[in-house]
């Protein structure tokens, strides 16, 4: 079965760094991850997203602050997050789905089948 369990979370001043992980069992490196993230009063929101290829993808409001890699011999899924900004503040959740998603699938929570329980990231300014 597979199981995911995030990291890492905790309160970072605006312009800093944070760098969550989540762990994953269950199954071979062929498949998709990403992380989503809900904001306080909002619904989930896509992050990034990797396959096994190492294609990533990005949503617009951390393009160019986030990188999404993912460390294979210890099967972790990470976010390096810098330029942290108060509106990047909310609930995040590691994501992974056994297949590789067509690129237009990879940043819709509905098309991953496990999930995390979340890790709180709060941006103060």
């Amino acid at each position: 079965q597979v199981r995911l369990m995030e990291s890492g979370g905790g309160s970072v001043q605006a312009g800093g760094s944070t760098r969550p992980s989540c762990t994953s069992s269950g199954g071979l490196w062929q498949d998709s991850m990403a992380w989503f993230r809900q904001p306080p009063g909002k619904e989930r929101e896509a992050v990034a997203s990797i396959v096994s290829d190492g294609t990533e993808s990005y949503a617009d409001p951390v393009k160019g602050r986030f990188t999404i890699f993912r460390d294979n011999d210890k099967n972790t899924l990470n976010l390096q997050m810098t330029g942290l900004k108060p509106e990047d503040t909310g609930v995040y959740y590691c994501a992974r789905e056994r297949y590789i998603l067509r690129p237009w699938e990879r940043l819709l929570p509905n098309k991953y089948e496990y999930w995390g329980q979340g890790t709180q990231v709060t941006v103060s300014s």
